[in-house]
């Protein structure tokens, strides 16, 4: 089964520019507005969440939920305020689970 729909979550700054992209923009300014989002979208089998940094910190055990999932594969953002640091953070982990070392 292949899924390509691909959805952007975060405060309205920062995910309505993606709309022009041609993504699904689900405006979420706290942690309680995207919970029951980003169940709902992994229910609609949404391929692709990109989620703000900002909303990530708020949802840790939200996002455990869906980290060994197939999908959605939620990729972390910088939202309006700057980037955390953290979606990078994420990279470096994935990258050293598939190589087993720290290559970054």
């Amino acid at each position: 089964m292949s899924n390509n729909k691909i959805a952007v979550v975060g405060d309205r700054d920062s995910v309505l520019g993606f709309k022009a992209l041609g993504l699904a923009v689900f405006p979420a300014q706290t942690a309680g507005e995207a919970k029951p989002l980003l169940r709902q979208l992994a229910k609609e089998e949404y391929g692709i969440v990109y989620l703000t940094e900002q909303l990530a910190v708020q949802l840790p055990e939200e996002l455990q939920r869906y980290q060994d999932a197939l999908t959605p594969a939620i990729i972390l953002i910088p939202g309006k305020e700057g980037p955390l640091g953290l979606g990078m953070e994420q990279v470096k982990r994935c990258v050293e689970r598939a190589v087993g070392a720290d290559i970054l």
